[in-house]
């Protein structure tokens, strides 16, 4: 990755009231970390929405909420009458090429809105593979930003490909 890209994650926490510790600082560091590596791997990056654009900065913004938060927006942009984990607005990526809007060298990714409560609930699932509330929201994080760059997953093989790539991101935090 070229040394002059930067990469600024704003990330807020509308659920009020939430009782786990959550150093968003920490989480906003471990989040840009995390697209560091994506950027730093060219394969990934021909793969995603970023092939072929020049830019100096990345963005997007990370909303934490409560499940009744999210599941009035996944009703009313999806449809879905339930709450979900992690719900992803791409700007960029879901833009036609020709669309795609860059100001000042400037990409806007998009939004990514997650529920602390499903967090916590998959957390304890045996069968979701997680051990820790930080590792799921690492996990839903991950996810979003793969989104976020134009990664899908309209089956099983895409899947397991997007669950990969977020655990290479996920562990490179750590090294």
């Amino acid at each position: 990755m070229n040394k002059t890209k930067e990469i600024n994650i704003f990330i807020e926490n509308t659920y009020e009231g939430f009782d786990q510790e959550l150093d968003l600082a920490q989480v906003t560091n471990d989040a840009i970390l995390m697209v560091k590596t994506f950027l730093n791997k060219q394969n990934l990056v021909d793969a995603s929405c970023l092939k072929d654009y020049d830019f100096r900065l990345l963005y997007f913004d990370i909303v934490f909420c409560d499940n009744e938060k999210i599941h009035e927006i996944n009703r009313e942009y999806r449809q879905k009458d339930s709450p979900t984990d992690v719900i992803t607005f791409a700007i960029f990526a879901d833009s036609p090429k020709e669309e795609r809007f860059i100001f000042d060298n400037e990409i806007n990714l998009g939004e990514i809105i997650i529920s602390l409560d499903k967090a916590i609930e998959q957390s304890k699932s045996l069968d979701h593979g997680n051990n820790s509330f930080k590792e799921e929201l690492y996990f839903l994080i991950a996810h979003g930003i793969l989104h976020l760059l134009g990664y899908d997953h309209q089956d099983e093989k895409s899947l397991v490909e997007m669950w990969n790539i977020q655990q290479e991101i996920i562990n490179s935090k750590s090294e």
